[in-house]
């Protein structure tokens, strides 16, 4: 039997984990929001999200969309609308290193599906799943500033409410990435036209040091096959989404029974 000055220190185990909560949140938004024009995420979407966390539960969110498409912007951009209850966690933080691409010769085709700790991925999200009350789950994320990840950056605290994981290969079927689907609550694919996406991926690679020719064979011989390949699982996703709607359609929106009115909880 627990003694009062167990449940005590439990009680403040708790209260400074909450804090820690909050704080460490607050403090990661407030770094990752100072990307210039950060867009909003449409209404229609936000209602979407709300309805999700509304029993109270925790949520598992996936964005996926080919190289380009915004899953990065659009996971800040719900972390923003939902300050509070939302933390990050990339899939491109189970990239494998550099050496170990080189080791395997696949430093050629970074970003492909087998250059991922794919099972590590999976390990994470049932982490995520079934973690503890008094548990921090900590993972890592990339860095493209040296084209590395870096673990344990990333704190999810147990009053986490939102976890949004964003990434390319959420909806994969083969490997170990066929055990990423099942763990996830919903799964967006965010739909980009391909000439604004290919832009945007050149425009990436020029700002992290390759010059433009480098980038745009990249793009091509790499990011396209790729982008391939994640298109083909679009119709297993549970939600499309773009940055343009401003309405959704009836047929995509969560269905209720006739005559029911679903509230929805409070805006963030």
């Amino acid at each position: 039997m627990e003694s009062p000055n167990s449940k005590r220190l439990r009680k403040r185990l708790r209260v400074s984990q909450n804090r820690r909560h909050t704080t460490s949140l607050h403090r990661q938004t407030t770094q990752r929001m100072t990307v210039p024009d950060l867009p909003a995420v449409p209404s229609v979407h936000l209602a979407w999200v709300r309805q999700l966390l509304e029993d109270g539960q925790r949520k598992l969110l996936g964005l996926m969309g080919p190289p380009g498409a915004g899953k990065s912007t659009l996971a800040l951009a719900l972390q923003h609308a939902f300050p509070t209850l939302t933390q990050v966690v990339s899939m491109d933080g189970f990239h494998l290193a550099n050496a170990e691409l080189r080791r395997l010769g696949r430093s050629g085709s970074k970003g492909a599906p087998d250059t991922f700790d794919s099972a590590g991925y999976v390990a994470l999200l049932q982490r995520l799943r079934h973690q503890g009350a008094d548990e921090i789950v900590y993972a890592p994320e990339f860095r493209r500033e040296i084209e590395e990840p870096i673990a344990g950056v990333v704190p999810i605290f147990p009053e986490t409410r939102l976890v949004v994981t964003e990434g390319n290969y959420l909806l994969f079927e083969t490997g170990h990435w066929a055990g990423v689907a099942p763990l996830l609550d919903d799964v967006w694919y965010i739909d980009v036209e391909d000439t604004l996406r290919t832009d945007r991926l050149t425009q990436r690679h020029e700002r992290y040091g390759r010059n433009r020719e480098d980038a745009l064979q990249w793009v091509a011989g790499t990011d396209e096959p790729n982008a391939r390949l994640i298109a083909m699982t679009r119709p297993r996703a549970t939600h499309i989404f773009h940055w343009d709607d401003a309405r959704m359609d009836a047929a995509s929106a969560p269905a209720e029974p006739k005559g029911h009115v679903r509230p929805l909880p409070p805006a963030p």
